[in-house]
């Protein structure tokens, strides 16, 4: 919860009270990639009234931000990657104290409130007691999160059909076990075991009672569930299971950076260009399996493989988990002289009978016309607040690798409590000083904190007057007033020592451990063009209009079988947004103001690609 988070970030020696000015990271207020992907969730309407065969299996590994409609009949949890570092596979479902729309419940309080459900589709369980039917799953009480207290709470519910009613079956209060456990439970009761039988996951929570400033009030009692399979013949210590998977996924094959201006890699690109792919899998059997990894770069602008090759095959011991770095040859080049994107792909080879939805990563690896080190998600808000803290200054490291101009600066603010922190700032920018902010190049005095103008919550703050860059500088604001900013933070990339604050007369190493979502906007603003892009330009998929701002024609052209075409809209991090089933007509007006990847593909094997320009 928010009032552990504090305790847990701010300076030694100081006190919770307040009374000074310090450096605070809260749960956030809203899940702006909720909030964003809107209606992109689209309900099954073939499967709606269907009654699901067993085996039911989900490890969230083949969706984002939504549950699989097929499956769950509800999205109000969140689908990610980013709030545990110790799934048993990639993807987790995270239970919170925001709803389906990525804002904290409208009764949400400091007395235990009801929040997330996750709710299966009827499934028929008309089998005797003697087929030997259990429900598992593996749960994780705050992750990289905040820790559930004592008095909150993750239950499981069974749904008898023949009284339509809940049952309550298991119970686990807040803890402070970090680590995911196995749960497994005998469904043998005959109310239980008849077509239309359901289950289904809740979580309570509870807000701060203590917290005097609403700005710092957010998200908080987390819980992450992971591999839920319901089956027949099984017993009691059938928590083991037959998969090989991967674990956590892919990252930026760059080796300080997320993402950089492409003249500046170019300039750099013998010591900025990582050496490896890393990947994470792990053998969930009980007996040693063999797995082929591979790998492919694909340029999405110049439409053409860039490289492939394998990593070869290996034994893997069981219930072990393997980090492997896949050593390259290969340096990112494209023919175009201002922007690429690239598509890396990493696939698990492995037997027949193993869940596939689990053994392939994909991530896009956007060059444009900014440095960042965040991943473009916030799962925290930061900010400085307390006594003391009215120009109080926030500053963060970057460095230009060539000569260059800085024309904005984009900062993702999060959603405050009663809209408590739009209020004004100073837009900075410093020189290098032994290691420090140094003297100030540029102030942009009172602009406003604003939000969600472009996609995952980035506004863009262009600058009147350009400012010249070279080797290292600093980006940041000072603060007008002690009202907590809450700017976001990603704890999944770490750049420790780039960021500092100011107080007191002095420039201090922020203690927190993340990347500040602020980004600096080098060279010229990109007036994007966008060009269909396909692998063979007899049979393109066309897109229009483009820019579009709610709804996108497909024209499937010289494909045959279009109905067999899945259609896929990417952000530039990678992460899906919208998967729908070939249609002309498909809505994008819940996707925020940016630039999107589009995909068609059948039987997981993409046929075209084409850059989508949403504009608002």
């Amino acid at each position: 919860m928010i009032k552990k988070a504090i305790l847990n970030i701010i300076l030694p020696g100081l006190f919770i009270g307040l009374a000074d000015g310090q450096e605070i990271v809260t749960g956030l207020q809203t899940n702006l990639l909720v909030k964003n992907a809107g209606s992109a969730y689209t309900e099954s309407k073939s499967l709606a009234d269907d009654t699901l065969a067993l085996p039911f299996f989900d490890d969230f590994s083949g969706e984002y931000i939504f549950p699989d409609s097929r499956k769950w009949s509800d999205n109000f949890v969140f689908i990610n990657n980013t709030y545990s570092d110790k799934q048993i596979t990639c993807g987790i479902a995270t239970f919170d104290a925001l709803n389906s729309t990525g804002s904290l419940y409208e009764g949400a309080s400091s007395v235990t409130f009801e929040a997330d459900h996750l709710t299966s589709r009827p499934i028929n369980l008309d089998y005797p007691a003697s087929d030997n039917i259990w429900l598992s799953f593996h749960y994780q009480p705050g992750g990289l999160a905040d820790i559930p207290e004592e008095n909150d709470s993750l239950t499981l519910q069974f749904f008898a059909p023949g009284e339509s009613k809940w049952h309550s079956v298991w119970r686990s209060p807040g803890n402070s076990y970090n680590d995911f456990k196995a749960v497994i439970i005998k469904i043998d009761q005959s109310r239980f075991l008849k077509k239309g039988f359901r289950f289904r996951f809740r979580n309570y929570a509870s807000l701060s009672a203590n917290l005097t400033d609403p700005s710092i009030v957010g998200n908080c009692d987390q819980w992450n569930i992971d591999y839920i399979l319901l089956d027949r013949n099984r017993n009691d210590g059938d928590t083991v299971y037959s998969d090989v998977a991967f674990r956590y996924p892919l990252r930026s094959l760059l080796r300080t950076h997320e993402a950089m201006p492409w003249k500046q890699f170019r300039e750099i690109y013998t010591q900025e260009m990582g050496s490896t792919i890393h990947i994470n899998y792990r053998n969930n059997d009980i007996i040693a399996r063999n797995v082929t990894r591979n790998f492919e770069v694909w340029n999405v602008y110049d439409n053409m493989l860039s490289t492939s090759f394998t990593a070869g095959a290996t034994n893997i011991a069981p219930s072990t988990s393997v980090a492997y770095d896949a050593f390259h040859f290969y340096t990112f080049n494209t023919n175009n002289s201002d922007s690429a994107l690239f598509r890396i792909k990493s696939w698990l080879i492995t037997d027949d009978f193993d869940p596939k939805e689990n053994d392939t990563l994909i991530y896009f690896q956007h060059f444009g016309n900014y440095l960042a080190f965040d991943d473009g998600s916030a799962e925290s808000g930061y900010g400085v607040n307390g006594l003391g803290s009215r120009n109080a200054m926030v500053a963060y490291r970057f460095r230009s690798f060539i000569q260059d101009t800085l024309r904005a600066i984009s900062i993702c603010f999060n959603d405050s409590y009663m809209n408590s922190n739009l209020r004004s700032f100073d837009l900075m920018v410093w020189d290098n000083s032994d290691g420090r902010p140094g003297n100030i190049l540029y102030s942009l005095e009172e602009v406003m904190v604003k939000r969600e103008d472009e996609i995952n919550g980035f506004h863009t703050y262009v600058l009147p007057s350009a400012v010249a860059v070279n080797s290292v500088f600093y980006v940041g604001w000072r603060q007008r007033s002690e009202t907590f900013l809450n700017a976001g933070i990603d704890i999944n990339t770490f750049h420790n020592g780039k960021q500092f604050y100011w107080i007191n007369g002095n420039w201090n190493v922020s203690q927190i451990t993340g990347s500040l979502m602020i980004r600096p906007v080098l060279g010229h603003l990109l007036n994007t063009s966008v060009n269909d892009l396909s692998y063979d330009k007899n049979k393109s998929l066309r897109f229009w209009p483009n820019p579009s701002t709610d709804f996108i024609t497909v024209d499937p052209g010289d494909f045959p079988d279009s109905g067999s075409l899945l259609i896929s809209v990417y952000d530039l991090q990678g992460r899906r947004l919208i998967s729908v089933p070939y249609h002309e007509r498909i809505d994008i007006s819940s996707l925020n103001e940016g630039l999107y990847i589009i995909t068609a593909a059948r039987n997981g094997i993409p046929v075209a690609y084409s850059r989508l320009v949403k504009t608002m």
